[in-house]
């Protein structure tokens, strides 16, 4: 004889099953919310000095050579930290790395406030590069180890657009710091890093992970991983190109730091819509899907770029150039994170790896094309950032790893597609 009892018992399991799983999408939720204010500060501080770099370079009389120079000392940062970061995300544990690197934001960010000359200036822009490799190595590796493999994509994507919201208000905190003063915008940010370590600090954090020589060696000899790597540096090394360039151009034919801001603000509003997509599609077809149409968009902007000689139109292509960069960045990140799984990479190593490649792209793009563009001239740094999105395109049609091809989510889950919203 049945017990009467059983079905009441299953049905329980049942219901504190759901009650589970509703508490762990809570948590993400909440880790999202976090690690999504962490990267919007972070990005905010380095692309603040965009529509600033014409007023910096009249009061310390900077070269086109040194001005990019100025705006890679943020990258200096975050590669000569990378490693480090990766490791103490790691060892210490991805919450507190997290925190501490926002802290360190938020100091270089009061430090660049109060910068009387060009000395203290290029350090505090190096402090938050140091600051911000910790933060992401810690932040991104946090939320992908609390949250289910087949949203990951989608996860980094909505990262990834707070990230291009920062990018989004940095100009327009440039902007604002040119007309109420400097000191007043970077200590009002300094203050909000604060308060949101503060806030951080009570979200559960994730064990910590072991870091392994032997994963780091097959890593660099994974194809999956190193073509995260090197997507995570080509479109870094772009707009590195294109901030220093169009924001310089743009100056010389005679708009203002306002104006100037509200087109990266543009650029930025526009790739924060599209990056969540960009990270589902990712998931649902594989990352090479959106990366075989962002390389010959952002290859044609670029070359378009190179020859435009009237403001509207210099400021037009740039906003078409940053979404079709910008795609190319949520499956760079899948790539990472599932190159990592596959040879047992802890994945805060792996983000501090990313940083690097970030930092490499974000150091070369502008130092070097502006040191190009003052010589040869705009096209030549502009065209041979386009060469090497031809190249990547070439590179992947023809040599791809087949497990990139099907590094998507299985059709039974995507009835979960809005599980995390």
């Amino acid at each position: 004889m049945g017990s009467p009892g059983l079905p009441r018992l299953f049905a329980d399991r049942r219901f504190d099953a759901e009650l589970g799983r509703i508490a762990s999408v809570e948590r993400v939720r909440r880790l999202l919310f976090l690690v999504s204010a962490i990267v919007l500060v972070d990005t905010m501080l380095y692309a603040a000095l965009t529509p600033l770099l014409p007023e910096y370079t009249d009061d310390f009389g900077l070269s086109k050579t040194q001005a990019g120079v100025l705006v890679a000392l943020y990258a200096v940062g975050v590669l000569s930290f990378a490693f480090p970061a990766g490791v103490i995300s790691s060892r210490v544990g991805s919450k507190p790395a997290a925190l501490a690197g926002l802290l360190i934001v938020g100091v270089a960010s009061v430090g660049f406030a109060f910068a009387g000359d060009l000395w203290s200036l290029s350090l505090a822009r190096f402090g938050q590069g140091v600051g911000s490799a910790l933060s992401w190595a810690g932040g991104l590796s946090w939320l992908i180890s609390a949250s289910r493999k087949e949203r990951r994509g989608e996860l980094l994507g909505m990262a990834l657009s707070a990230a291009i919201v920062g990018a989004l208000l940095g100009p327009v905190l440039g902007g604002v710091a040119s007309v109420v003063g400097t000191r007043t915008a970077f200590c009002a940010v300094g203050l909000a890093a604060g308060v949101v370590a503060l806030g951080g600090s009570r979200v559960p954090g994730v064990p910590t992970e072991h870091v392994s020589g032997a994963a780091l060696r097959r890593a660099f000899s994974s194809r999956m991983f190193l073509a995260g790597v090197w997507l995570m540096l080509l479109p870094a090394l772009l707009f590195g190109i294109l901030n220093v360039l169009a924001s310089l151009d743009l100056d010389r034919l005679g708009w203002g730091a306002v104006a100037i801001g509200a087109v990266f603000f543009t650029c930025a509003a526009l790739e924060a819509v599209v990056n969540p997509f960009v990270g589902r599609l990712a998931d649902r077809r594989g990352p090479l899907i959106p990366t075989r149409a962002a390389l010959p968009a952002a290859a044609g902007f670029s070359l378009a770029l190179a020859w435009a000689g009237e403001p509207r139109l210099i400021a037009v292509l740039a906003v078409f150039a940053a979404i079709a960069y910008g795609t190319l960045f949520a499956p760079a990140f899948l790539l990472l994170a599932e190159g990592a799984d596959r040879v047992k990479l802890s994945q805060g190593l792996a983000f501090g790896i990313m940083n690097g490649g970030w930092a490499a792209g974000a150091f070369i793009g502008p130092a070097a094309g502006g040191a190009l563009a003052e010589s040869l001239g705009d096209p030549v740094a502009y065209g041979l950032g386009a060469l090497a999105c031809l190249v990547t395109l070439v590179a992947i049609l023809t040599r791809a790893h087949p497990g990139t091809r099907s590094l998507r989510v299985p059709d039974t889950e995507l009835n979960d597609a809005a599980s995390i919203r």
